[in-house]
This record gives C-alpha cells, structure tokens and sequence, in this order.
C-alpha cells in the first residue's frame, strides 16, 4: 500500500535530515530553534499527576 501523505512527510524529513548532512545533533539543534521560534504555536502537554512509582513496582506481586 502506498500512503502518498506519510511518503510525502519522509521525503520532507529527509531533506531536512540531508540539510544538516544527517548530523542528529544538527537536527535536534534545529528543531530546538524553530520550537523557539514558534512556540505560540505549540499545545502545552496536559499536566500529570504526581505518583509513586517506586511503590506501585514494588508492590506487586511476582508471577
């Protein structure tokens, strides 16, 4: 099956992958500046509430 929209988004994400030669640490800067750019555009995460982990790990039982 060919999906003409994802095919369309990895073409753009290699260009811009293949703008900073392939360098993770080059695209994560990028995309860091352009969140900084436009951060009025972005949606806050909902906010979590707090839990205890560590006990609800260690409080099950093994099986």
């Amino acid at each position: 099956m060919n999906d003409h929209p994802i095919d369309a988004v990895r073409e753009a994400r290699r260009r811009i992958s293949e703008r900073f030669g392939h360098d993770p640490r080059k695209l994560v800067e990028h995309y860091m500046k352009l969140q900084e750019r436009h951060k009025d555009r972005l949606v806050a995460p909902p906010q979590r509430q707090a839990t205890d982990t560590l006990s609800s790990t260690t409080s099950q039982s093994p099986t």
